[in-house]
């Protein structure tokens, strides 16, 4: 007789999601202690982009999808494997953006200093830039640092990059089981 399992698709993304999660955190630990920022600096912001964007989310979600399936005898639907995926980046982004959050309040100079230094990039990359302009996009930037604007932006944005790259894993991961009559 075979063995059926109904393995549980939340612990592998737990897992993985809270692995996600801390690498973002100490990414950012890391920049700061070592004062790296990607407004002075953008290397290092289209390195950290390329790692928490594509990277990061592509193998995290492969490496959930595939360790469910070994706990499933061998088998995903596409299904669970979206599951797995989406749950992987919302964790991670909740740890952060939550991280973030209490970041911002240890350390209230911090906002302020950030914007004063995308002010100078953006004065040095635009110095014919209306001063309004600069206003507003400078406020703007505030206000999505704001807690309760930050984290549901942070998880919306990284449910939907978990479901693109969930689909693409999904698809090259899945295995269905054979029906039996």
């Amino acid at each position: 007789m075979d063995k059926v399992t109904n393995a549980s698709a939340t612990k592998p993304a737990m897992q993985y999601g809270i692995l996600f999660g801390v690498l973002m955190v100490l990414e950012f630990v890391i920049g700061y202690t070592m004062d790296i920022d990607p407004a002075t600096n953008p290397t290092y912001g289209w390195i950290i982009n390329i790692l928490n964007y594509f990277i990061f989310p592509l193998l995290f979600i492969a490496m959930g999808c595939n360790a469910f399936k070994k706990s499933n005898n061998g088998f995903a639907t596409f299904g669970q494997c979206l599951k797995v995926g989406v749950i992987i980046c919302l964790i991670a982004a909740l740890i952060y953006s939550i991280f973030f959050a209490i970041f911002t309040l240890i350390f209230p100079d911090f906002i302020p200093e950030l914007i004063e230094k995308i002010k100078s990039s953006m004065i040095a990359q635009n110095p014919d830039m209306p001063q309004n302009q600069m206003d507003m996009a400078l406020s703007m930037t505030e206000k999505f640092m704001k807690p309760y604007i930050l984290i549901p932006v942070t998880v919306l944005m990284y449910a939907f990059i978990g479901l693109i790259w969930s689909l693409i894993v999904g698809a090259a991961v899945k295995k269905e089981k054979p029906v039996s009559f």
